[in-house]
């Protein structure tokens, strides 16, 4: 999925699959950016431009005229006329997109700050910014360690796509390597970029590459493939066991993960069926204060072309999210019983772990 704004996608994708009472107080480019008047003039020309928009880009054509035909139909109502708040404007955009629509990628965006003429391109004061915001999160690696019965953690917020979180995807798998099993923790990832979903899959499968998905984009009408890489700094981690963790906040990006994975039987996910976000999403910029996500693209399984937008990635286990770290950690620790290692270590922690679900190593033995 192309990483346009990542900082804006991040921030987006964070709050894209919250309840709807609480998504659309969120969905904003800065959740604590001051909100300002708009004028008729101002929501004429968004509403214009989101109309073209979705007659010339979503991806499936159908759905962007009946969300066209929704939104121009309120218009006429003169629904928008009352609203001067731009925050609100925004809000109201949003919910009445995805109530036509049912996609969840489709947002419209307001910024305190002026939107750049390109959302592509950014000024070099907003590069730093957005350069400190991934540094500070580790580039969505947020947590990295050994738990009891030598099984690996990661916690990953969002699929960042850069030098610096290539290197620290490297990092952790290499930190990893030497575990007997390994869970991911997706359960609070709102997704991001798919080239940092080739890699960590690519860590995760032997063998030549694989083709992971198809990826047609509307605007071009063209197809293109997604493909594990043929090289990955580091060892893969093969031969061992790898649960996923999932929530219903696990969308996007991080949905495609589980999707691609869960295809090839190298996983367990356990947890809850995820998002149902399946459609790549590029910015346009719609006034000097509102920017539109639009999906303009579908991700398919290159076998029998099924998705996950809608109806999200179904587990394997099915559990509550906060009962899935406990339950993944338990499947793991049975799993390694009783082979090559230190089985005194397992079978304390399954002991543990059934009185107290606590997975974390003690401190007299870290």
């Amino acid at each position: 999925m192309p990483m346009n704004r990542r900082c804006i996608y991040w921030l987006a994708a964070l709050t894209v699959v919250a309840t709807a009472s609480s998504a659309l107080a969120q969905v904003r480019t800065r959740p604590n950016q001051p909100d300002m008047q708009v004028d008729a003039a101002t929501k004429s020309a968004v509403l214009d431009s989101i109309l073209v928009k979705l007659d010339g880009q979503y991806v499936i054509p159908a759905v962007g005229k009946k969300t066209r035909d929704a939104i121009a139909m309120r218009r006429k109502k003169h629904e928008y006329d009352r609203i001067t708040s731009a925050g609100e404007f925004g809000d109201s955009l949003t919910s009445h997109l995805r109530t036509a629509s049912h996609d969840r990628h489709l947002a419209v965006l307001y910024s305190y700050d002026l939107v750049p003429l390109s959302v592509d391109t950014l000024t070099a004061a907003d590069q730093a910014k957005e350069d400190e915001f991934f540094r500070v999160r580790n580039y969505g690696f947020e947590q990295v360690e050994r738990l009891r019965g030598n099984v690996g953690y990661i916690r990953l917020r969002g699929f960042v796509s850069s030098p610096e979180a290539g290197e620290a995807a490297a990092a952790a798998m290499q930190l990893m390597a030497n575990t007997d099993a390994l869970i991911i923790d997706l359960r609070q990832n709102g997704g991001g970029d798919g080239q940092m979903v080739q890699l960590l899959t690519t860590y995760l499968l032997k063998g030549d590459p694989v083709h992971l998905v198809n990826v047609y984009s509307r605007p071009d009408n063209f197809t293109y493939q997604s493909w594990t890489l043929p090289w990955v700094p580091g060892p893969r981690y093969v031969g061992k066991d790898v649960y996923l963790l999932t929530s219903k906040r696990t969308f996007s990006a991080a949905e495609e993960f589980c999707f691609n994975l869960q295809n090839q039987k190298r996983v367990t996910i356990v947890g809850e069926t995820t998002g149902g976000g399946a459609h790549p999403v590029k910015f346009e910029r719609l006034s000097e204060h509102f920017q539109m996500s639009v999906p303009y693209a579908r991700s398919t399984n290159p076998e029998n072309g099924v998705d996950w937008e809608g109806v999200g990635v179904k587990p394997d286990v099915s559990v509550p999210a906060d009962d899935a770290l406990k339950t993944a950690h338990m499947l793991a620790l049975k799993k390694l019983n009783g082979r090559p290692g230190d089985p005194a270590d397992v079978a304390g922690a399954i002991e543990d772990l059934e009185k107290t679900g606590d997975s974390r190593v003690p401190t007299a033995m870290r």
